[in-house]
């Protein structure tokens, strides 16, 4: 036994040890700092998208000139946080922000897998949580220090972590953190499908509907064009790292006479065919959204781990199905993954590990051959359908796999096995007129009673 302990004690020790190992390097590496210093500065994405987005959000109005913005008003406070930073640069306070937020992240995970918490039910969790953690994200490489999506996957966390509390406070915590989330990136939603019945999900829904409406009427009356982005992803096409985009991966080198532009703020396919396929593809997240209500209407969704199980299918569902996928969409996925394996007796075990598998097909795409994929040379083309249909089987299988975590309400209870011809009704305790158990049904055999 005490080797157990010292055996699990080592382990705490290894995944701290390789985080902040892998957040050394590769923060160091966003920042572009020490041996990482480059004459070309920081990442695109922050010094020539989020930071002029910071300089026109500080006048008080949207960029609704920039057609690549497209975020609901909250994502304006995250483009407007570095500020408070002192000493520094927009975009290193960024990365910097960016930072705290994966040690948050990397905090919440390890606490539950290694303290649990008086108020949670069955004490601490699994470290798996924090390894996929700890190991999803540098297979991603920069990507997630260079993008607001790892400050969202917080708050999708610590809403999930929370959740898991008993009593109202819990569910409202998680229903408020939800819509925060909802008011930055609009996925955050998808965490409401496994609420359980009853109580716990009217004050869940209520929270986040209030907390998103607060801070509607806030954007709506401070900031003009706060709604914008309701209107901005009307005209966009397919995205060309999606998977509705893998057909016309294909059917370029076979004649097709579309091209692949900037269109609406990203790079899509462009030509025949795109608008049809790009409606099949909203009309399969339509599908993808009924099959949830479907399933959530016969669900049991009482045990724990339905909620984080649940989350992890619906958000793979989507974005599988979305014309968009982005590289850090990769974020959320791991982040939810990593709550899913908290538990031991999560359904979507094998789920992360497809996902896991995905991460690095996507790290040798985005940034190292994205340019050469533009082109159309074969290995980039190969290495995103294969990265594509991965996240395809993880999205199939995680739905396939939710029923265990929450089994039809209507399904028969398995039965109790007999113990040596000790029938159930003599396996319960009776209890002496003082309340306390009594030892005569313990000591009752197959032919005594007492």
């Amino acid at each position: 036994m005490g080797e157990r302990v010292e055996r699990a004690r080592a382990w705490r020790w290894w995944v701290l040890l390789v985080w902040a190992l892998s957040r050394l390097v590769l923060v160091a590496g966003s920042l572009k700092v020490g041996p990482f210093a480059a004459p070309g500065g920081l990442d695109y994405s922050v010094a020539d998208v989020y930071h002029p987005w910071f300089e026109v959000l500080r006048t008080g109005v949207f960029p609704a000139h920039d057609v690549s913005w497209q975020y609901p008003p909250g994502a304006a406070g995250l483009m407007l946080w570095p500020a408070l930073v002192p000493f520094t640069d927009y975009g290193h306070a960024f990365i910097t922000l960016c930072a705290l937020c994966d040690a948050a992240v990397m905090a919440m995970l390890y606490r539950r897998a290694t303290r649990g918490g008086a108020r949670r039910p069955g004490g601490a969790g699994s470290l798996a949580g924090c390894w996929v953690w700890t190991l999803g994200l540098p297979l991603l490489w920069t990507t997630p220090w260079n993008r607001f999506d790892v400050m969202v996957t917080a708050l999708a966390v610590a809403a999930l972590l929370a959740a898991s509390w008993r009593g109202v406070r819990g569910d409202a915590l998680f229903g408020v953190l939800v819509g925060l989330g909802v008011l930055i990136k609009v996925w955050p939603v998808l965490l409401l499908v496994g609420t359980a019945r009853g109580r716990r999900s009217r004050v869940a829904w209520a929270a986040a509907g209030a907390t998103v409406a607060l801070g509607a009427v806030l954007f709506a009356a401070t900031m003009p064009g706060a709604f914008d982005f309701l209107t901005a992803q009307r005209d966009r096409g397919i995205e060309f790292e999606s998977l509705p985009a893998l057909p016309f991966q294909l059917a370029r080198h076979l004649g097709w006479s579309g091209r692949i532009g900037v269109h609406e703020g990203s790079t899509e396919f462009l030509g025949p065919w795109v608008r049809p396929v790009a409606d099949l593809s909203e009309v399969l997240s339509a599908a993808a959204l009924g099959w949830l209500l479907w399933w959530r209407a016969r669900a049991d969704r009482g045990a724990d781990r339905v909620l984080p199980d649940a989350a992890f299918t619906a958000v793979l569902l989507f974005v599988v199905t979305s014309r968009v996928l982005s590289p850090q969409y990769l974020v959320w996925l791991v982040g939810l993954a990593a709550v899913c394996l908290l538990r031991p007796a999560s359904s979507q075990r094998p789920v992360a590990v497809l996902v896991l598998l995905a991460c690095p097909l996507t790290m040798a795409i985005f940034p190292f051959l994205g340019r050469a994929l533009v082109h159309g040379s074969v290995l980039p083309t190969v290495l995103l359908t294969l990265r594509d249909l991965l996240l395809l089987a993880a999205a199939l299988l995680s739905a396939r796999r939710l029923p265990r975590a929450a089994p039809r309400r209507d399904a028969a209870p398995e039965p109790v096995p007999a113990l040596a011809g000790v029938t159930v009704a003599e396996r319960i305790p009776r209890r002496s007129p003082g309340g306390a158990p009594s030892r005569r049904a313990d000591l009752a055999g197959p032919g005594r009673r007492g």
